[in-house]
């Protein structure tokens, strides 16, 4: 038995790790499209209010939680795809532990 392949997963992991940081420097391109709406709607309101003569508060809060979701559910899909890959890696070492073991010397 040779080393699992685990090559799609690690890609997976790095464009997520890539997509992580982003999103805590509050990047624009790692988000989904409801998510880039939702921010560009509080960016409008928050223009808005400020024309009015009004804070900015709500609008910033809005933009926080959504970036903060957003790195939740980063850390989510991380967590995922390196629990997928240790399960492949645990499954292979098993595979080839028992290989060995059924030898007949």
């Amino acid at each position: 038995m040779g080393k699992p392949d685990t090559r799609r997963l690690d890609k997976a992991i790095q464009q997520t790790e890539r997509k992580l940081n982003a999103v805590r420097n509050q990047e624009m391109w790692p988000l989904e499209g409801h998510e880039r709406r939702a921010v560009l709607r509080a960016v409008a309101g928050g223009a808005y209010s400020l024309h009015r003569g009004n804070g900015t508060a709500r609008a910033d809060n809005k933009i926080d939680n959504l970036f903060n979701s957003a790195e939740m559910r980063l850390i989510a899909e991380l967590t995922a795809l390196k629990t997928e890959r240790q399960r492949l890696v645990t499954e292979n070492a098993q595979a080839k532990a028992a290989k060995k073991s059924s030898g007949w010397w």
